[in-house]
């Protein structure tokens, strides 16, 4: 990602090719992190699964992904905890963050953009594969 960077002749779709877009899913329902892993990893990106929030900061730690897939109603550490440890972290503080939650009222919303979110996606109004579709589309304007 590094050269992704550097050079912003590469797109999304040769990085994908490359394998080199790792992201981090810490989602708690089984089944919908399943299939947007499996979608995912069919597209070539690297994912790395956590089920609740403390294992996705741990997940984010160690991995340093280049977008993180956020719920909010997470056990353990949710996931307005989440954001708010990667915001006072000087090197998580700037891997994009999307949220995908069942919550959607304003001030959910607000506070998850003032804690660094930078997308808020209510998962009953996108498909699998709109929300595939979107988070090229976020890596393509966050990196190059």
């Amino acid at each position: 990602m590094e050269r992704a960077k550097k050079n912003g002749s590469l797109s999304v779709a040769r990085m994908v090719e490359n394998q080199s877009v790792h992201l981090v899913i810490i989602e708690d329902d089984k089944f919908l992190r399943s299939l947007l892993t499996q979608k995912l990893s069919n597209e070539g990106f690297i994912m790395v699964e956590a089920e609740d929030g403390n294992a996705g900061l741990k997940a984010i730690q160690e991995h340093k992904p280049q977008m993180v897939l956020l719920d909010i109603l997470l056990p353990n550490m949710d996931g307005f905890e989440v954001l708010e440890y990667m915001r006072k972290d000087k090197i998580l503080s700037g891997i994009p963050v999307i949220i995908l939650s069942n919550l959607g009222q304003k001030e959910e919303i607000e506070r998850a953009k003032a804690l660094g979110a930078k997308w808020f996606l209510i998962k009953a109004k996108y498909t699998p594969d709109e929300i595939v579709t979107y988070i090229k589309k976020v890596l393509s304007e966050a990196y190059m």
